[in-house]
């Protein structure tokens, strides 16, 4: 685990929650109980109020099932991701100084098809098959996700899986298994990520992991954390829309890759 020394970065060797060492270990950790039904009802109501005074985003196809920058559109999203239980767990390994990267409201039909098994923007440390990470040195994670449960998620609701160690593998999840439920590493077979009204399912970005397909259950609603380190860049709103770039700049640059040096890039992982 790691902590801030000064500007730079140490190992942390104080007390942590066993939350953060299933997260370090296994890729993923579940919080039980961290809004109450008040809490998640209220939280609810204003990602409700969200999907209807915001028009359907970017990039989803036919699909109107989520809206970006939650923390800009509600107060009590903005309240949720700070909570004190969230963050004892995740802040050992990024630094108690990490921020939101990306913040995405989610509601899914109950038909939700699922997904394919990906990691978001890693692996962070690739490297081939057959070589083992070390043991003796800390495996460094780089960004959290989180779901924020404000509807009970169980099987039958198509509920997220990760792959446990998966993240340690230093390599993407095998093309030819893009969607097979027993696929596993190490051994070890995919855990589903199921909870009730008011849990926090949190797994590091580079764990194999997916929603998976929905089997006639309620549909899913939860607000989405993703969280990185300091040095990771915020995704809230694309590069076009945030940037620190002059006009005069942007207009000298000749091709796409002399925007992208100057941080202007395409949407892809986190991105809103």
């Amino acid at each position: 685990m790691i902590r801030r020394v000064s500007k730079n970065l140490g190992i942390y060797e104080g007390q942590a929650p066993p939350e953060s060492a299933s997260l370090e270990a296994d890729g993923y950790a579940v919080l039980r109980g961290v809004f109450d039904s008040d809490e998640a009802r209220a939280l609810r109501a204003e990602i409700d109020d969200a999907f209807a005074r915001f028009p359907k985003e970017r990039n989803r196809g036919a699909l109107d099932e989520h809206r970006y920058e939650m923390f800009n559109r509600g107060a009590r999203c903005q309240v949720a991701i700070g909570h004190p239980r969230i963050l004892a767990a995740i802040e050992p390994l990024l630094g108690e100084d990490c921020h939101v990267i990306a913040n995405t409201a989610w509601r899914n039909a109950p038909g939700f098809a699922g997904g394919p098994w990906h990691c978001d923007a890693g692996p962070h440390v690739p490297r081939p098959e057959g070589i083992p990470w070390d043991a003796r040195i800390p495996y460094p994670v780089f960004a959290i996700g989180a779901h924020l449960l404000l509807l009970d998620c169980e099987e039958a609701d198509g509920p997220t899986a990760v792959v446990p160690g998966s993240h340690r593998s230093g390599r993407l999840p095998p093309s030819d298994r893009a969607t097979d439920p027993a696929l596993s590493y190490d051994g070890r077979p995919p855990a589903l990520l199921a909870g009730r009204t008011g849990d926090v399912l949190l797994f590091v970005s580079d764990a194999w992991h997916r929603g998976t397909p929905a089997r006639g259950g309620r549909g899913r609603c939860f607000l989405q954390v993703h969280y990185g380190r300091r040095d990771v860049a915020q995704r809230v709103r694309t590069t076009a829309e945030v940037n620190h770039v002059d006009p005069d700049a942007i207009a000298r640059a000749r091709d796409p890759r002399q925007l992208t040096l100057l941080g202007l890039h395409a949407p892809f992982f986190y991105d809103g």
